[in-house]
């Protein structure tokens, strides 16, 4: 995967894929060549979108474009459709907030009568179909399903039942998918999100969350991406 970024929220997934990199490959006793570029971008679908736009503009404008750009980092998991400690691929990446509200419930934002113009590619940016299956044989006992992006962390048993039923084929969210998936649709570059899950979405409970056990998981999504 000459030319890839991988961007995550924070410094802690970075130094978890990193290390995965590091590690030699298996069948060849070589590490991974230096053409994987893992940076922290910030959290939330707003930051992390404006630092991937700028790393891939300047990029571009150095000569130098990757080739793909990957959303990684850990993540809450739907529980019953995917384990703590499991590995995630996206299919796609959902806005799931972005909408209004209403007494009838949640309203998605292209139902608002917004000119199509207005929302880009809507609230759902597809993984690139070749990257996609590239992460997939490297991965192939990773979940692959939606990836929800939420600007506030699912917290209750009610919002969870609620977003589960909006969204049946979701498997995780987490909060940076989206803005990032937009900034390489813009700059016409490939992306993917990969996530690993650190505890199950509902209520808050940092008891049950898993972050070790995330955190490894990460890195050995990473040593399989040789």
């Amino acid at each position: 995967m000459s030319g890839l970024l991988v961007v995550t929220a924070v410094p802690a997934e970075a130094e978890a894929i990193r290390a995965g990199l590091a590690a030699p490959d298996r069948t060849t006793s070589r590490v991974t060549p230096p053409d994987v570029t893992v940076l922290p971008v910030g959290v939330g679908p707003a930051v992390a979108g404006a630092a991937t736009a700028r790393l891939l503009a300047l990029a571009e404008a150095a000569g130098r474009p990757y080739r793909a750009v990957v959303s990684a980092g850990i993540a809450g998991g739907f529980a019953g459709r995917v384990a703590v400690g499991g590995t995630v691929l996206a299919d796609r990446s959902v806005a799931a907030d972005l909408g209004a509200e209403s007494p009838g419930g949640f309203i998605p934002v292209e139902d608002l009568g917004m000119p199509p113009e207005l929302l880009g590619g809507g609230r759902t940016v597809p993984a690139d179909p070749g990257l996609l299956a590239r992460l997939r044989a490297a991965l192939p006992g990773a979940t692959v399903g939606t990836v929800l992006t939420v600007s506030t962390v699912t917290g209750t048993a009610a919002s969870t039942a609620a977003l589960a039923e909006r969204h049946p084929d979701a498997v995780a969210e987490a909060m940076e998918g989206y803005g990032v998936a937009v900034a390489a649709a813009q700059a016409g570059v490939p992306f993917a999100e990969l996530r690993t899950v650190s505890n199950p979405i509902g209520p808050r409970d940092r008891s049950a969350w898993r972050m070790r056990e995330a955190f490894a998981a990460l890195t050995a999504a990473a040593a399989a991406l040789h």
